[in-house]
């Protein structure tokens, strides 16, 4: 289910439109392209997964470059048979020119290379990846921003126009189950694009609070409700992230003031209920979001297509003073804290404590023991080779002290995953002694749907679906259950594909999709689904999963550009009103972000060829062209 792309992950688009430049001896059909293109289209539709292609510069000469010979060989069968480039410089998408003309051939187009040339040009490069020169760049073109799209030719009729787009790929996983220690515990974790390391952090809290107009400071009396509601009297802040939000009527500048005053103001009602100082971050933007969300459906909805600039000059004065119901629930920050717990033994080295928890122990003082037991995990967290620091721990496997046991088991694992199957073993040697601990048992069951999941142990199918279904007596909630049973479907959604059962597969994406809604998910949760719904659903299935989310300004970020990252090459999605309010999100979050995915993809981004379509580039000129 993981995996990194060999190339850059490709797209195509057909356009049979008129063009008044040289395409050599290329035919474009028409109404017959179908059979023309009949045996191209095939080769395409047969392709294995696994086999890539993509086009490399190297100075001033492009290579077409693909991973399978045999696919190749099929594909360049006829003499007519052939490849060309379009090469395609950015000055063409400059926001100075007030429209684009669409034509079939979108840049400088080389003269196309057939069949026995392809074949007789052909070598095995150092990578292990076969590579034939298709030609060169222009001398005009060499300092130019480019990008390079194919023309696959079948008889000497255009078949397939590709465009490269570099789609950020994502590793995904299971949902997290997490693992009782305490309690349910889940170590929450960033999303992280395929080339970063994954990483995980302290636990992260976020809330919004409301600013009523023309207020701009918070005193600790306001915020006391919150901090108490939260327990944070238990826990230090390490850092506080605001996102101040200003409705969109006034002058531009002195909303975002406005609003860094108020996140500062939190910021320092906050900083009063702790000595250590917190790391802050505060950022400031216009709530055009919430604002478009709310207009839908009322009189205003008029503003909906125009610019922000001309939204400002409809609504001054009047207007904006009749809209004041919708506008006062735009004035707010969205406030995010990273916690760490208190440490109540923060003064004694990690020796000191084992001689306290070995003793404690000793005397069977099992609560004492369990948090001082808290405390060296906490100090192992940080270095996670220090995890044989565990078997130090002197704890008599007796009835008495399954609890510990089930601790340091469930520690191990969540630290590690290698430890997958002997914590498996030692959970089953605790459920022994304790077989009615509700712990243990939905420790247990969690690590098997990672066996499973990893196909790593003689796990049996039916065998784990009973005994989820069996924590309901043990007094485990329906969500954490029906997580559970969410993830063995995804599980199954392979097993039945793999197996050909279609019919299967469908029933296991169907019930994922039916009920992920009855327990709570993180950003890495909805990333995961709507991963596993393009894979094994469809792309319509994850969009609608994410949809309504991006459409909120406290949407984890990385997880608003995964929305992105799936949708922007969606023409029909992304003429949807809608669709823009979801732009502006991703401009309020990270606008610099949100430009770069127009750039090249040697720069960095999709490609800036997504500026052909008119939705995307008027919000990229508004937005991104200062």
């Amino acid at each position: 289910m993981k995996g990194k792309c060999l190339f850059l992950i490709v797209c195509f688009l057909f356009f049979k439109l008129s063009f008044s430049q040289n395409t050599y001896d290329i035919v474009f059909p028409e109404k017959d392209e179908g059979e023309k293109c009949k045996t191209c289209y095939q080769i395409f539709n047969q392709k294995p997964e696994e086999v890539e292609f993509s086009i490399e510069r190297v100075g001033a000469n492009l290579f077409f470059q693909v991973n399978d010979i045999d696919w190749f060989n099929r594909l360049f069968k006829n003499p007519g048979d052939g490849l060309a480039v379009d090469i395609v410089a950015k000055d063409k998408y400059s926001c100075k020119n007030p429209s684009l003309p669409i034509k079939e051939i979108r840049g400088h187009l080389l003269e196309p290379v057939y069949s026995r040339d392809l074949k007789k040009g052909l070598d095995l490069n150092s990578n292990n990846i076969y590579q034939v020169n298709l030609g060169k760049i222009p001398m005009d073109l060499l300092n130019q921003d480019l990008e390079y799209n194919i023309l696959f030719l079948s008889n000497k009729n255009l078949c397939r126009y590709y465009v490269i787009y570099d789609l950020k790929s994502y590793d995904w996983d299971l949902l997290d189950m997490g693992m009782y220690l305490d309690n349910l515990t889940i170590n929450p974790k960033q999303i992280q694009s395929s080339d970063s390391q994954s990483l995980a952090k302290d636990e992260s809290l976020k809330f919004i609070i409301p600013f009523k107009k023309n207020q701009v400071t918070y005193s600790k009396a306001d915020i006391k409700p919150i901090y108490e509601s939260l327990s944070l009297t238990d826990f230090n802040i390490k850092s506080i992230k605001i996102k101040a939000y200003a409705s969109i009527e006034g002058i531009v500048s002195r909303n975002k003031v406005l609003q860094v005053k108020r996140g500062n103001s939190i910021v320092k009602a906050l900083q009063e209920f702790q000595g250590s100082a917190i790391k802050t971050e505060v950022s400031a933007s216009e709530n055009w979001v919430e604002f478009f969300n709310d207009i839908e459906g009322t009189k205003y909805q008029y503003l909906k297509p125009l610019s922000k600039y001309e939204v400002r000059e409809e609504i001054a004065g009047t207007i904006s003073r009749e809209m004041e119901p919708i506008l006062k629930n735009h004035r707010k920050a969205v406030v995010e804290l990273e916690i760490e717990k208190k440490d109540k033994y923060s003064t004694l080295g990690l020796d000191e404590l084992l001689l306290k928890f070995n003793q404690e122990v000793a005397k069977k003082n099992i609560e004492v023991a369990k948090g001082i037991q808290n405390s060296i995990f906490e100090r192992i967290r940080r270095n996670p080779k220090g995890l044989s620091f565990l078997d130090k721990m002197k704890v008599p496997k007796q009835k008495e002290f399954v609890d510990i046991l089930n601790k340091n088991s469930a520690f191990r694992y969540m630290t590690d995953f290698t430890y997958a199957l002997i914590t498996y073993n030692e959970l089953q040697e605790l459920e022994k002694l304790a077989p009615n601990n509700a712990a243990i048992k939905y420790n247990l069951a969690a690590v098997r749907i990672k066996l499973l999941y990893w196909d790593a142990a003689n796990v049996q199918k039916t065998d784990l679906n009973t005994q989820i279904y069996s924590l309901k007596k043990y007094g485990i909630s329906e969500g954490d259950i029906s997580r559970m049973l969410a993830n063995l479907n995804i599980i199954l959604s392979e097993y039945f594909l793999l197996q050909g059962d279609r019919t299967s597969k469908q029933n296991s994406v169907n019930y994922v999709n039916t009920n992920y809604k009855k327990f709570n998910s993180s950003s890495n949760d909805y990333l995961n689904l709507a991963q596993y719904f393009n894979k094994y659903g469809s792309p319509n299935m994850a969009i609608d999963l994410l949809n309504p989310k991006a459409k909120t300004i406290d949407i984890d970020e990385d997880l608003l550009f995964y929305y992105l990252n799936l949708t922007l090459i969606n023409k029909e999605l992304t003429r949807e009103k809608s669709y823009r309010t979801i732009m502006l999100n991703a401009i309020n979050m990270n606008k610099e972000r949100f430009c770069k995915l127009f750039d090249s993809v040697n720069e960095g981004g999709v490609t800036f060829q997504l500026l052909e379509n008119a939705f995307l580039r008027k919000t990229y000129c508004e937005s991104c062209n200062k």
